[in-house]
């Protein structure tokens, strides 16, 4: 399911793109997605979790797998809180899956 990873259970990569997708029906939203060229020079599509991001083009990101449902073809998602991508701001739960600190 999740052949680009290689049997890795994370891989890094660069971002070429940044941009925005609509999910398919019944959802309606725009999802932050970035297409990503790994060090085994395989191109993907990841999602971007969490609210807001500081990803632009030659950012140095960490992939995941794990799909996401309502995105044809989005099979991994990028790690929050690791490399150039910042955690979630102001986040107080599960701030683990989404690389927040602990907010004083």
């Amino acid at each position: 399911k999740k052949p680009a990873l290689m049997e890795s259970p994370q891989k890094k990569g660069v971002c070429f793109r940044v941009y925005t997708r609509t999910p398919k029906k019944p959802n309606s939203a725009l999802r932050k997605v970035a297409k990503i060229r790994l060090t085994n020079s395989i191109e993907i599509i990841a999602s971007i979790p969490g609210e807001g991001h500081n990803l632009q083009e030659h950012s140095v990101v960490l992939v995941r797998g794990g799909r996401v449902k309502d995105l044809p073809g989005v099979k991994y998602r990028v790690i929050r809180g690791t490399l150039d991508l910042q955690g979630v701001m102001n986040r107080k739960q599960s701030r683990s899956k989404y690389g927040a600190k602990k907010g004083k």
